[in-house]
């Protein structure tokens, strides 16, 4: 771990929650404070994320934050996004006088004020970027990634985002490293069951949107119980705000569908949905820069469907126990579904080594050496 760390890194990040993103600011936070640095959190409005960063041991402030979301690039969401741009400028450059950081660590690039106003303020600014959508628009990119030219250093969190970022803004790549996430596991993995007896057990984890294709699940379910095949499913998970309609369309889509649906909502703890489970399915229409719940799939000692593209290839990609199938087919997911049912036995023997892989390619304590190099080690 480094050594020499600087006295004070302040922190941007776009949320409190507790998804992928905001679980690797944890981690990055806990490297920050093992090496005596104090840390200093802002964060656009409070959540269970908070007390996290406290019982790390960071400080957490709550200042108004520019954070790009789609609402805000609509004729409606101008005023706001006006508003937002003005008030993260103040409250950012004050807090950044205040504090007096030697580095400013940006976590995702919806926060992009951040890398100049901390170049202009005299920190090492390090930006850590989460998002790739490498079937978007290249000039849409081109504008997302841009203001991270300012920073010092660019962390990719794959190798799929680093090329994105290339095809995007050659500049930037050049001046970018990758460093995998570092994903927690429980300990003690529960077993998988010796038989599917009863329905299989279908979980999804993560956000409710289009984009994540959770519906998919619903119209696969609909697919095997045509077939025969009894199956429930389990979707935890919470909607952005303004997506509230998302969640009302897959509540009417699993009732039309007579499909045992189980909305969860929101949940810190995966590791008793993940034990609960049989199978953990992702099936993406969007880019994923990584895909940490696929990896999560694997830690828990469970079989993975995932979507073939982008990051969920290179988190799910090379397991024994992972299944790669195409974008936006639901016939397909069911296919996959139906030989997790029908090849359990063989699966189950697999489990462990898969597990013991995954601890090797995404171990916590080398994520946080690796953070630790490259933010506080220039």
């Amino acid at each position: 771990m480094v050594t020499s760390a600087p006295r004070t890194v302040l922190v941007a990040h776009p949320g409190a929650e507790m998804f992928g993103s905001d679980r690797m600011l944890l981690e990055s936070v806990i490297a920050f404070v093992s090496t005596g640095a104090r840390v200093v959190v802002a964060l656009p409005g409070a959540g269970p994320l908070v007390a996290e960063l406290r019982s790390a041991g960071a400080e957490v402030v709550i200042l108004p934050m520019l954070v790009l979301r789609k609402t805000l690039l609509t004729p409606r969401g101008l005023p706001r996004l006006f508003r937002d741009v003005f008030r993260g400028l103040g409250a950012a450059w004050r807090l950044i006088g205040r504090v007096r950081p030697d580095v400013v660590y940006v976590s995702t690039i919806i926060v992009p004020q951040w890398p100049l106003l901390a170049r202009l303020r005299g920190a090492r600014a390090v930006s850590h970027v989460h998002e790739a959508e490498a079937s978007g628009r290249r000039i849409v990119n081109t504008v997302l990634y841009a203001p991270h030219l300012a920073s010092h250093l660019t962390i990719a969190n794959s190798r799929f985002t680093l090329e994105t970022m290339r095809a995007a803004l050659p500049a930037l790549a050049r001046r970018s490293t990758v460093v995998y996430n570092g994903v927690a596991s429980t300990d003690h993995p529960t077993e998988p069951r010796e038989a599917i007896d009863g329905p299989l057990r279908v979980l999804y984890i993560g956000r409710l949107s289009p984009r994540k294709g959770p519906d998919l699940i619903v119209d696969a379910a609909a697919l095997l119980v045509d077939r025969g095949v009894d199956v429930s499913v389990t979707l935890v998970g919470a909607v952005f705000e303004g997506y509230e309609w998302f969640e009302e369309q897959l509540r009417a889509q699993a009732s039309a569908a007579g499909i045992d649906v189980d909305f969860a909502g929101f949940q810190a703890d995966v590791w008793s949905w993940i034990a609960g489970a049989d199978v953990l399915v992702l099936p993406s229409r969007g880019d994923e820069s990584l895909g940490n719940s696929a990896v999560e799939g694997i830690l828990g000692r469970r079989p993975v469907i995932a979507s073939d593209s982008s990051g969920l290839r290179e988190a799910a990609g090379g397991y024994a126990t992972a299944q790669l199938i195409p974008v936006d087919d639901a016939p397909a997911l069911a296919d996959a579904l139906e030989r997790v049912r029908d090849d359990w036995e063989s699966i189950v023997p697999a489990v462990d080594a898969a597990r013991t892989e995954a601890l090797r390619r995404h171990a916590p304590e080398s994520y946080r050496a690796a953070i630790g190099r490259a933010v506080l080690g220039g």
